[in-house]
C-alpha cells in the first residue's frame, strides 16, 4: 500500500470518510511526493524538502480521523500527537522532541514484530526440540531414563531413546501432550530502574540505563510449571527474540523514520497567538520556537541513534475557533504551506456517514444486535430524520460534527440495546415515527438535550 498513486489514495479514503476533497486530495499529493522524491537523483534527494499541511476545520469535520486512515494506508511510521500536551523547554511536561522519539519507538517496535513473524516458524521448531528435550531427557543426562513403549530391549539405548523420541514428538505434533504439565526455565523481567526518572531527564541525555547495565548484570530466570501447549508457546517467543537482528531493526527504523515519517500534530490551534498572560498557557509561544526547529530540520537524539527531521511530513490541524493560521509565529507559518479548509457537515452528509462508509454507524450497530439474534434494519425515512436531528442541535447547541451522530444513535437505541438479551426479538425496523418519538422532544428542549446530546 505505500506506492499508492493519489486517486487510489483518495478512493481508499472515500470508503471511511465522507466530502472533504480538497483536505484527501492535499494529503494524497503529499504521500505520492513522499514516494517521487525517493526515484529522484540522490544529490537532488536532500534538496526537496516535504510540503507539511495544516487542515482547518471544527471539530467532527473529518480531520482526525483522515490522518488515522493514513496509518493503515502507507507502510510509513506514522504518529500522532496533541500540541496542547507540550510545554517550553523548562516547564513541567512533554518537550517536543519526544515526537520524533516516540515515533522511533514505534517503528523499532512495529519492525521487531515483523521480523518475529518472519521467524516464528523456525523458532517453533526450536521450541518443539527444547519441548522434547524436557519430555525426553538424552540417556546421557539422564541414566536409567527410560520410558516403557513396548520395543525389543536389545536395541541399543541411542536408537530406542531416538525411536522413543520420534513417537513422542508425533504425540507432541497431534496436541496428544498439550495438558502435561512441565518446568520450564523463563526470564524474570527486571524492575524497570529507570522508570523513577521524569521524562525529560534521562531520555534527553541519550542514555538509557537498562541497555547499559542489562549486559552487565547477570540474566535471571524463574521455573515455571506450564502446561505443554503454553510451553511451546513461551519457548518459541522467546527465540524469535533471538533470532532477531535487533541492530539491522534499528538501522531500518532510523531510515524509515528519516525518509517516510509522518507525524500528525493535532490542536495546533492550543498553541497559537502570542500569549501575554501568566497562566498555564505561558509556554505557548515557546512551543511554537520549540517546535519550529523540529519541522524546519534538526537532529533529534533517540536511544537508538540520531534522527534527522529534514523528510519527515508533518500534517497539522485544528478547529482555529479562537485564534487563526495568522496567529503562528511567522517562521512556523512557513514551515507549512499548504493550508487546506474543511467544511461543515450538514444533513445530507450526516445521512451519508451513518450509511455508506465501511464503518457506517448504522452497520455498527446492526452487527451488535446480531450477535443477540436481532435483526435491526432503519428505514431511509428514519435515517434522514436523524441527519436532520443533528443538524438542529448542533445548532443550537455547540457544533461537535459527526460525533453528534454516535450521542443520537446511542440515545435512540438505548431501550433497544438494553433490552435484547432478555426479549425474543426476531426483527426490529426503525423508521421516522420511532426515531420522532425517541429523539424530538429532547432535542426541542434545549435545556434538557444540554445534557443529553
Amino acid at each position: 500500500m505505500k506506492d499508492l498513486k493519489p486517486h487510489q489514495i483518495v478512493t481508499e479514503l472515500d470508503k471511511y470518510i465522507i466530502g472533504q476533497n480538497a483536505a484527501k486530495k492535499s494529503v494524497a499529493v503529499a504521500l505520492r511526493n513522499r514516494w517521487r522524491r525517493r526515484q529522484v537523483e540522490p544529490d537532488l534527494q536532500d534538496e526537496i524538502a516535504p510540503k507539511n499541511i495544516i487542515l482547518i476545520g471544527p471539530t467532527g469535520v473529518g480531520k482526525t480521523e483522515i490522518a488515522r486512515r493514513l496509518a493503515n494506508l502507507t507502510d510509513s511510521p506514522f504518529y500522532k500527537v496533541e500540541a496542547s500536551k507540550f510545554t517550553e523547554v523548562g516547564y513541567v511536561g512533554r518537550d517536543v522532541e519526544s515526537m520524533i522519539r516516540d515515533l522511533v519507538e514505534l517503528t523499532v517496535n512495529t519492525l521487531k514484530c515483523r521480523q518475529q513473524e518472519a521467524v516464528q516458524e523456525k523458532a517453533e521448531k526450536i521450541a518443539r526440540e527444547r519441548v522434547l528435550d524436557i519430555l525426553l531427557p538424552s540417556p546421557k543426562s539422564s541414566p536409567g531414563f527410560g520410558l516403557d513403549t513396548g520395543d525389543d530391549n536389545s536395541q541399543k539405548p541411542e536408537d530406542n531413546s531416538a525411536h522413543t523420541r520420534e513417537k513422542l514428538g508425533k504425540m507432541l505434533d497431534d496436541g496428544k501432550l498439550d495438558d502435561r504439565k512441565i518446568d520450564i526455565d523463563v526470564p524474570e523481567k527486571n524492575f524497570p530502574m529507570v522508570e523513577i526518572f521524569s521524562n525529560a531527564g534521562i531520555e534527553e541525555m541519550g542514555i538509557n540505563m537498562k541497555d547499559m547495565l542489562g549486559n552487565l548484570m547477570p540474566k535471571n530466570t524463574k521455573r515455571r510449571n506450564v502446561k505443554v501447549k503454553d510451553a511451546l508457546a513461551l519457548i518459541a517467543q522467546e527465540e524469535a527474540a533471538h533470532l532477531v537482528d535487533m541492530d539491522e531493526v534499528k538501522n531500518d527504523a532510523i531510515t524509515m523514520v528519516e525518509q517516510s515519517g509522518i507525524i500528525f500534530i493535532d490542536e495546533i490551534d492550543k498553541i497559537a497567538g502570542k500569549e501575554k498572560s501568566h497562566g498555564p498557557e505561558v509556554s505557548k509561544e515557546g512551543v511554537q520556537r520549540d517546535l519550529l526547529p523540529i519541522v524546519e530540520g534538526s537532529s533529534v537524539p533517540t536511544k537508538y541513534g540520531t534522527v534527522k527531521t529534514d523528510h519527515i511530513l508533518f500534517i497539522a490541524s485544528g478547529a482555529f475557533h479562537v485564534s487563526k493560521p495568522s496567529d503562528l509565529i511567522p517562521e512556523l507559518q512557513g514551515r507549512f504551506p499548504i493550508r487546506v479548509e474543511l467544511s461543515s457537515l450538514g444533513a445530507s452528509e450526516f445521512t451519508r456517514i451513518l450509511t455508506e462508509p465501511k464503518n457506517a454507524l448504522v452497520l455498527q450497530y446492526i452487527a451488535l444486535l446480531r450477535t443477540e439474534g436481532v435483526e435491526l434494519s432503519f428505514t431511509q425515512g428514519a435515517v434522514d430524520k436523524i441527519a436532520r436531528i443533528a443538524v438542529e442541535v448542533n445548532a443550537s447547541m455547540e457544533n461537535i460534527g459527526a460525533r453528534r451522530l454516535h450521542t443520537l444513535m446511542e440515545r435512540l437505541l438505548e431501550e433497544i440495546l438494553f433490552d435484547a438479551p432478555d426479549v425474543e426479538y426476531t426483527s426490529i425496523t426503525i423508521d421516522s415515527d420511532f426515531v420522532e418519538r425517541q429523539l424530538s422532544t429532547i432535542a426541542r428542549n434545549q435545556d434538557l438535550s444540554r445534557y443529553i446530546l
